[in-house]
């Protein structure tokens, strides 16, 4: 197990280090985002292909992280196309000036490096263990709550998509389909997904690895998710503070004034 881990961090230490590059160069440093996903789905393989031979878990596991992995980059490379640095980013940079250079390596590139091994680790343990147990309750439990975030997620980019693509709706807040009953439901299906995918390690022997979700639930809640977005969305969106009284901050629930 120890040489996955090793092997896996070495990897995505190098990664950083490329984008890092590639970012200073193009002085955009949110290309970080994009690699976000992807980094998790090339964690699953090396960790599948480091441990011959592959258990149907590991294999369904490294599947799923995967199609949630394209998903998200593709999603996230056709809406940043074109719009330049991140705003977070770009706030940093001002702040920082000149040594933000060497600022983003550590606190950027070289922190969501160490986040990405860190949440990946039932990823990698499942992996490494490679237990050949046929798949049970556990597992489909898992699939479904995975199913369930996936949908969540990618209906919810979908449906914001969809709205602001609409000159009419400049200005205006997002309060139809998913979003009529969670403020967050991308951030509410990456939540659901990644504890799904711990459902199915666990299954797999890799219980122990509960503090990995716990940090994913940690950063969509109260760091880089939620809170992060709704601490500067009330200056850019008036009628915020409307909509948030009536619906639910993450997990759905029925609209308070319905």
């Amino acid at each position: 197990m120890s040489s996955t881990l090793l092997l896996n961090a070495m990897v995505i230490s190098a990664a950083m280090v490329v984008l890092w590059i590639v970012a200073t160069l193009r002085h955009d440093v949110s290309l970080i985002d994009i690699f976000w996903g992807p980094g998790f789905a090339v964690v699953a393989w090396l960790s599948m292909f480091n441990n011959p031979p592959h258990s149907s878990r590991v294999w369904l596991l490294t599947l799923l992280t995967t199609l949630w992995a394209l998903r998200l980059a593709l999603y996230l490379t056709w809406r940043k196309w074109g719009e330049g640095e991140d705003r977070r980013y770009a706030a940093m940079r001002d702040h920082h000036g000149k040594g933000f250079v060497w600022v983003s390596l550590l606190t950027v590139f070289g922190l969501q490096g160490l986040l990405l091994w860190f949440i990946a680790l039932p990823l990698q343990i499942s992996g490494a263990l490679n237990v050949a147990r046929p798949l049970g309750f556990l597992d489909y439990v898992g699939v479904a709550l995975w199913f369930v975030g996936f949908v969540f997620e990618a209906g919810g980019d979908w449906q914001m998509a969809r709205f602001q693509a609409d000159p009419k709706n400049k200005g205006r807040v997002m309060d139809r389909g998913f979003w009529r009953y969670t403020r967050h439901p991308n951030y509410f299906g990456d939540f659901c997904v990644w504890w799904g995918l711990y459902l199915i390690a666990a299954a797999g022997g890799a219980w122990y690895s509960i503090l990995s979700p716990l940090a994913m639930s940690g950063l969509l809640l109260k760091i880089s998710g939620v809170a992060l977005l709704e601490s500067t969305i009330g200056e850019r969106r008036p009628q915020y503070a409307e909509y948030a009284r009536r619906t639910n901050a993450f997990f759905p629930g029925r609209p308070r004034d319905a």
